[in-house]
């Protein structure tokens, strides 16, 4: 299948609870080979435009296809086909993680001749081959995410949506969740579709991004489109140096503007003058300590991003 090819698609897709707007005419491509995120906070919509797309709560309005399939029409196939990981993932604790796989394999028809082999495969893939046979209720938190995702690949979807699948687990945990997530998409050539309202994460491991405001996509892209369609044709940046600001203008000129204190500096210039910033640093021998590009860094995009829809409500 083409890494172009259209896994996830939502168009215009609202979703009304009463006169509650939880989703207001969100419009989604995700292809094959993707990881694609979707950031906000807590009751933004992300899980709910999640539920849409599973089949398991139907659009006020808009449409939505997934794997060529209506989820309002075909439910039962859209379970079938896509691996599904929730916020809060459940097992039967007094089973091993390899009797809880085939447990779903057995729901989800896997051919009985592919069940124990499937199942290894995903175990290894997701470092649980060691505690396959121990019972569920002796696993971390971690390890419970972990055979979450296996569980998700057990019917080899190729469609796969993970709901805030880095909660709660240890830096080590996580950044072995966010490889395994990266090696779905770009090496298996899954469309992932990825939930979390963390910033970092979400910028390390994501292709592109649609950042949720009120049940709204105010923004999508990659960090860096993101970013641009922000600056209009300003560059911004963090310095980090022992110098004044006076210094700092002086070395980047006339169109530079230079705000900040105590050597945390927030300096814009034209953004065709970003490439020999640095040069000219070091030109004035200013001691830069650290250099940030606040029109990529996520953190930076996603408070501009919410704070303009703020300043419109």
């Amino acid at each position: 299948m083409s890494a172009n090819t259209p896994l996830i698609e939502a168009r215009r897709l609202v979703k009304k609870y009463g006169d509650k707007v939880a989703v207001n005419g969100i419009d989604l491509t995700v292809s094959a080979g993707e990881v694609f995120g979707l950031l906000g906070p807590n009751g933004a919509g992300k899980t709910t435009t999640i539920l849409m797309l599973l089949g398991l709560t139907e659009p006020t309005s808009g449409t939505a296809r997934v794997g060529g399939l209506d989820p309002t029409r075909d439910p039962l196939a859209i379970k079938r086909r896509v691996g599904y990981m929730p916020d809060a993932v459940g097992f039967y604790e007094d089973m091993t993680a390899r009797e809880n796989l085939r447990y779903t394999a057995a729901l989800n028809e896997v051919p009985e001749d592919e069940v124990e082999d499937r199942i290894q495969n995903f175990l290894e893939e997701v470092g649980l081959a060691d505690a396959a046979d121990n019972p569920v209720g002796t696993f971390s938190r971690g390890m419970r995410q972990r055979l979450g995702v296996a569980d998700a690949l057990v019917k080899d979807p190729k469609v796969v949506i993970l709901d805030e699948p880095t909660a709660s687990i240890d830096p080590q945990g996580v950044a072995e969740m966010l490889e395994l997530i990266r090696n779905l998409a770009h090496r298996d050539g899954r469309a992932v579709l990825l939930s979390s309202h963390l910033l970092h994460q979400v910028q390390e491991i994501c292709d592109r991004i649609a950042i949720f405001v009120s049940g709204k996509v105010v923004a999508e892209g990659t960090p860096a489109e993101l970013g641009a369609r922000l600056a209009r044709g300003q560059a911004r940046f963090e310095i980090v140096a022992d110098t004044s600001s006076d210094r700092l203008r002086e070395a980047l000129g006339a169109d530079a503007t230079v705000e900040g204190a105590d050597g945390r500096w927030q300096v814009t210039i034209p953004s065709e003058q970003s490439k020999s910033l640095f040069r000219r640093l070091v030109d004035a021998d200013i001691p830069v300590r650290g250099l940030v590009d606040l029109n990529a860094d996520l953190d930076e995009i996603y408070r501009r991003y919410f704070q303009r829809e703020e300043v419109k409500a």
